[in-house]
C-alpha cells in the first residue's frame, strides 16, 4: 500500500516542477516582450460599407496614376521641343498628386489596421494576464495536494480519506493544468503573429508618409521648373535653345565629378551611375541608395583611416598615413586565408594592399569601396562574377564588382523592396550585421544613408533625366 501512495505521490511532485517551470518561463517570455515605440497612425473604427467604399477609391486612384505614368512615358517618347518639356512637367506633377492621394488614402486603411490590431493585442494580452492567474491557481492547489506525506497518511487516520479524495482529483486538476498551459501557449503564439503584422502596418504607413514627403518637395521643384519654361513659352525658342544648352552643361558636369570610393581610386560619377543602373537591374536596390551606401563608407574611411597587413600570424598592420603599428588590422583565423585566397587570384600583395583599419572594437580588414571582409566576399565570389559576367575571382577593389557586391549584399538584407523602413533597415544592417537600434551607431549610420541617398537623387540623378 505503501508503494502504491509513493508511486503516485512522485509522478504527482514531478508534473508540479515541471509545471512551475514552464509557468516560470512564460512569465519571463511576456516581462522581456519588447514594446514598439513607432508612433501609429489613428483612426476611428471603420464600418465594412466605409472599408469598401475606401478600397473602390484606392483603386480607382490606382488606375488613374497607371494611366498618368503612361501619359508621362508617351510624352517622353515625344522629340525634344518646349511644348513636350512643359507637358512632361504636367504629367510628373499629375502623376505625383495622385500618388499622394493614394497614399493618403493606404495610410487611412493603414490606420484603421493598425487600430484593430493594437485593440487585438490588448485583449489577448488581458486574456493572457487571466490564464497566468489562472495557472498560478492551480499550480498552488497542486501544492496543497502535495503536501501530504506517506508518514503523515500511515500516522493519522483521520487524514486518511481525505488524502486519497485528493488523490482522486488530482488527475482532473492535472488535466485543468494542461488546458490552461495550451491555453496560454495558443495565446502567446497568437500575439507573436498579431505584433508581425502590426509591425508590417507600421512600416507601411511610415514608408507611405515618408513617400508623400518625397513627391511633395518633388512636385514643388517641377511646379517652379514648369513655370520657367511657360515664361520661355511667352518669348521665343531662342530662350529655349539657352535653357536646354545649360541643363547639359550641368549633366555634363554632374557626370565629370568624381564619386569617391574607400581605399579606390574615384571615378567619375556617370560611371558610377552607370553600375549602380546595372546593379539596380539585377538586384532591384534603388541607384540612389546604393550610391548613398558606397558614399556613406567613404566618408568612414576618411574617419578611420586604411591599413596594410604586415603579420600573418597576428593580423596586426600598419596605418598607411602615418606608417605607425596598428593592432588588430584583420583576423588571423576568420580572414588572413580567405583574404590570401583573393589576392593570389587578382595579383595582389597583402603587404601593400589596403584594408579598413580595426574601429575601437573588433577587427578591421574590410576591402574596398564595399568594405566586405575576405571571408564574407568568398562567400559571395561567384554570385558577384556572374552578375558582372566574368569567370574567377572577382576584385574587392574594382568599382564594378564592388558596386554589385553591396547591392546583392543589400538585396539580401531587404533593400530591393525599397521604401523607407526596407533602406534603412537595410542600412543598420549593413553597417553592424543587426537592425536599427540595436548596435552602436547603426542608426546614425542608417539615418544619414537615407539623407544622402535623398540628396544624390534630387541633385545628381533627376538632373539627368529627359536628357
Amino acid at each position: 500500500m505503501v508503494r502504491e501512495m509513493v508511486s503516485k505521490l512522485a509522478p504527482k511532485r514531478l508534473f508540479v516542477m515541471v509545471l512551475t517551470s514552464l509557468l516560470v518561463s512564460s512569465m519571463v517570455f511576456f516581462v522581456a516582450w519588447p514594446r514598439f515605440q513607432v508612433n501609429t497612425v489613428v483612426a476611428d473604427n471603420l464600418t465594412d460599407a466605409q472599408r469598401a467604399a475606401l478600397q473602390a477609391e484606392l483603386q480607382q486612384v490606382e488606375a488613374d496614376q497607371a494611366a498618368a505614368q503612361k501619359q508621362l512615358a508617351d510624352t517622353q517618347a515625344q522629340s525634344a521641343s518646349l511644348s513636350r518639356d512643359i507637358n512632361i512637367l504636367t504629367a510628373r506633377i499629375k502623376a505625383a498628386q495622385l500618388d499622394i492621394k493614394a497614399k493618403n488614402l493606404l495610410i487611412q486603411s493603414l490606420g484603421n489596421d493598425i487600430t484593430l490590431k493594437e485593440n487585438h493585442i490588448s485583449d489577448l494580452e488581458d486574456h493572457i494576464s487571466r490564464g497566468k492567474q489562472s495557472l498560478a491557481d492551480l499550480l498552488r492547489k497542486m501544492r496543497e495536494l502535495d503536501t501530504y506525506s506517506v508518514p503523515e497518511v500511515l500516522l493519522s487516520q483521520s487524514s486518511i480519506s481525505g488524502f486519497f479524495k485528493d488523490v482522486d482529483t488530482f488527475q482532473s486538476v492535472q488535466e485543468s493544468l494542461q488546458a490552461t498551459f495550451d491555453e496560454l501557449q495558443a495565446d502567446q503564439a497568437s500575439t507573436t503573429a498579431e505584433r508581425d503584422a502590426l509591425d508590417v502596418r507600421r512600416n507601411a504607413a511610415m514608408d507611405a508618409k515618408y513617400a508623400i514627403q518625397q513627391q511633395e518637395a518633388s512636385i514643388k521643384s517641377d511646379q517652379t521648373q514648369k513655370q520657367q519654361l511657360l515664361s520661355i513659352n511667352k518669348g521665343n525658342e531662342k530662350a529655349y535653345s539657352s535653357f536646354i544648352a545649360k541643363k547639359q552643361a550641368r549633366a555634363v558636369q554632374i557626370k565629370a565629378a568624381l564619386f569617391a570610393l574607400r581605399d579606390s581610386a574615384a571615378i567619375p560619377f556617370g560611371q558610377a551611375l552607370q553600375y549602380a543602373n546595372v546593379a539596380y537591374q539585377k538586384t532591384g536596390v534603388r541607384p540612389a541608395f546604393l550610391l548613398a551606401i558606397l558614399t556613406q563608407e567613404s566618408a568612414l574611411g576618411k574617419n578611420v583611416g586604411s591599413c596594410y597587413v604586415t603579420n600573418q600570424q597576428t593580423g596586426d598592420g600598419m596605418n598607411i598615413k602615418t606608417n605607425s603599428v596598428v593592432t588588430g588590422v584583420m583576423s588571423p583565423t576568420r580572414d588572413i586565408p580567405p583574404f590570401l585566397q583573393i589576392l593570389a587570384a587578382i595579383g595582389g600583395d597583402i603587404s601593400r594592399t589596403p584594408v579598413s583599419c580595426p574601429m575601437s572594437y573588433g577587427w578591421g580588414g574590410a576591402m574596398g569601396p564595399s568594405q566586405f571582409i575576405p571571408s564574407t566576399w568568398v562567400l559571395l565570389d561567384d554570385r558577384i562574377a556572374a552578375a558582372v559576367g566574368i569567370s574567377g575571382m572577382p576584385d574587392p577593389w574594382n568599382p564594378e564588382h564592388a558596386f554589385m557586391a553591396s547591392a546583392l549584399y543589400l538585396s539580401d538584407l531587404g533593400a530591393g523592396r525599397g521604401g523607407y523602413t526596407a533602406e534603412r533597415t537595410a542600412a543598420c544592417k549593413y553597417y553592424s550585421g543587426k537592425a536599427c537600434g540595436y548596435a552602436t551607431g547603426n542608426t546614425s549610420y542608417g539615418n544619414s544613408v537615407i539623407t544622402k541617398a535623398n540628396t544624390i537623387q534630387t541633385t545628381m540623378i533627376d538632373p539627368l533625366s529627359g536628357l
